[in-house]
């Protein structure tokens, strides 16, 4: 029998007849096909005509031939294991179809907890709801950390529990109810709480999508910040974000503390009005019924009116400011924690700005949630100590010059020069303690600020100032005479008009007051070592973003 290969033409296929209009590819090949051995007959393209193949080129055919017969054993081989592995698959589809998941009624009642609470529960049986943050299988063990504001809760399902095809459904972001019992972890394993749960029964509350709709592709590890921002409902899950945030619920109650020990009522300020405190260009209008309105960017003025019948008075309050700004410290709206005092010196209400600050941070470590989470965001945090350093803002030029800082415009400073953040940050870093830094121009500080009386070019005014995240709260005393009230309206080309409210302050009864504003973003990316204070409001508004 003859066979016939054509290297160029030729097909290496079964099938094929190996005849001159059908040739093989390979003489191996051929030889593989054919069941005796056939004489070959290869194609010289040089003669243009099929010649018989040489004894060198048959031998090595031969060995070729005996590679592809090994291969197709292999395959063989393969393709039945396969077929087995997706028999057994199909069996087991099938078994975990037909399990059901029931609770066993033989078992002590569970107790309804939070995850917090199971922590102190070892040895009960307990019924906690959640929604999965972690899950993994180990061919009949699964493990499920679970979340529900409170803590996370190790959960292990085995047996018939771990191979359901209802659990082989779950995804990350589902919501389940667990019952089991509570067991201290293994030694030399650790968990939250030191704890996990004996899953000896759950129920399926809400199942999260997978494949594409699967909560990681929603919220990628690295993705452009931008689109985190639009899924900021789904990133407040993420275990950093909501650390934040219930470090920023530890001050809010922490401060409210400091303020009831000092004596402080909290008053609630309109956040719609008709004046400005901090500058016309930052304000927000609004329609309001005709008139025309802004949104607040400080309750300060508010506040001032409350000190006759309430004594000293905060706020904890939503402020706004149009600035189109970008920076890592700037947001179109803010959590403002302002304070108004009556009846108090200058360096009084300094001495007052730095025990606020200090028992405030003190109160957030003392917080069995909010201190454990600031040592895990922001390890090597110091809180503040008092008395806290002292710097006029003439010496504080005197220092940049000093150290060959540049104001904007790449010149030495100069009196008068408005101290911008990157040079205020490079000052603040490399002195590496909270600063006071006080008396500032009256030209750079607002109309309600008044002058020093041992220098009338500089205002009783100051800014606290933190390493690593710069300014955190801004405050003065306020003017307490209405001639120099007026004068400073008129310095700022603002009409009074509005204000009558705001001067008979200083009709009816004038005291020496001041006070002063808390960011609350910013001293949270101080306490959680953030780089932007995006990062510590709940949904950030800036120039830019007001979605979700």
């Amino acid at each position: 029998m003859s066979v016939y290969i054509h290297e160029v033409k030729g097909v290496d296929e079964t099938g094929v007849a190996g005849t001159q209009e059908q040739p093989f590819k390979t003489a191996a090949f051929a030889l593989f096909c054919s069941e005796t051995e056939p004489k070959l007959f290869v194609y010289k393209e040089a003669d243009g005509e099929y010649q018989e193949i040489s004894a060198s080129a048959l031998k090595k055919a031969r060995k070729g031939c005996e590679g592809l017969k090994k291969k197709a054993i292999k395959q063989k081989e393969q393709d039945a294991k396969k077929q087995q592995q997706d028999a057994d698959n199909a069996a087991k589809q099938m078994a975990a179809l037909n399990i059901k998941i029931e609770e066993d009624k033989s078992l002590p009642e569970a107790k309804k907890c939070k995850i917090g609470q199971s922590y102190e529960l070892v040895g009960q049986r307990v019924k906690i709801s959640g929604w999965i943050h972690r899950l993994r299988s180990n061919k009949k063990v699964m493990f499920i950390v679970l979340r529900d504001g409170y803590g996370y809760l190790q959960s292990v399902l085995t047996g018939d529990l771990a191979i359901a095809q209802q659990s082989l459904d779950l995804t990350i972001e589902s919501t389940v109810t667990l019952y089991g019992t509570i067991t201290k972890v293994p030694e030399g394993k650790s968990a939250p709480g030191g704890v996990e749960l004996l899953v000896d029964y759950y129920e399926v509350v809400g199942l999260a999508p997978s494949g594409d709709e699967a909560f990681t592709n929603k919220i990628a590890e690295g993705a452009d910040p931008s689109l985190l921002l639009d899924q900021r409902h789904l990133a407040l899950r993420g275990e950093t974000l909501s650390a934040v945030m219930k470090v920023r619920a530890a001050l809010m109650k922490s401060i409210r503390r400091v303020y009831t020990e000092e004596s402080l009522t909290e008053v609630t300020p309109p956040c719609m009005v008709q004046t400005q405190v901090e500058g016309g260009s930052t304000l927000f209008k609004l329609d309001y019924y005709g008139e025309q309105a802004y949104l607040t960017q400080s309750s300060q003025l508010y506040l001032e009116t409350c000190l006759p019948s309430l004594g000293d008075v905060y706020c904890v309050q939503e402020s706004f400011r149009a600035e189109k700004s970008h920076t890592r410290r700037h947001l179109s709206e803010y959590t403002h924690i302002e304070a108004e005092l009556a009846f108090l010196t200058f360096e009084e209400l300094l001495d007052h700005i730095e025990r606020v600050l200090c028992k405030t941070v003190q109160y957030i470590l003392e917080d069995p949630i909010a201190g454990p989470l600031v040592k895990q965001l922001n390890p090597d945090f110091q809180a503040p100590k008092m008395p806290f350093m002292r710097l006029e803002y003439k010496d504080a030029i005197e220092w940049l010059k000093e150290h060959d800082i540049k104001n904007e415009d790449g010149e030495e400073f100069k009196f008068g020069d408005d101290i911008a953040e990157a040079a205020e940050r490079k000052m603040t870093d490399t002195i590496g303690v909270p600063i006071l830094l006080t008396k500032f121009p009256a030209e750079i500080k607002s109309f309600y600020m008044p002058r020093c009386k041992d220098d009338n070019r500089v205002t009783e005014s100051v800014d606290v100032l933190m390493p690593t995240v710069g300014e955190i709260t801004g405050g003065s005393m306020r003017i307490n005479t209405e001639e120099e009230l007026l004068a400073g309206f008129k310095r700022e080309n603002i009409d009074p008009k509005a204000y009558y409210w705001f001067i008979d302050q200083r009709k009816y009864g004038t005291c020496p007051h001041g006070g002063y504003g808390l960011g609350t973003e910013r001293i949270l990316a101080w306490l959680c070592n953030r780089f932007t204070v995006r990062d510590c409001s709940l949904y950030p508004r800036f120039s830019g973003r007001c979605k979700p």
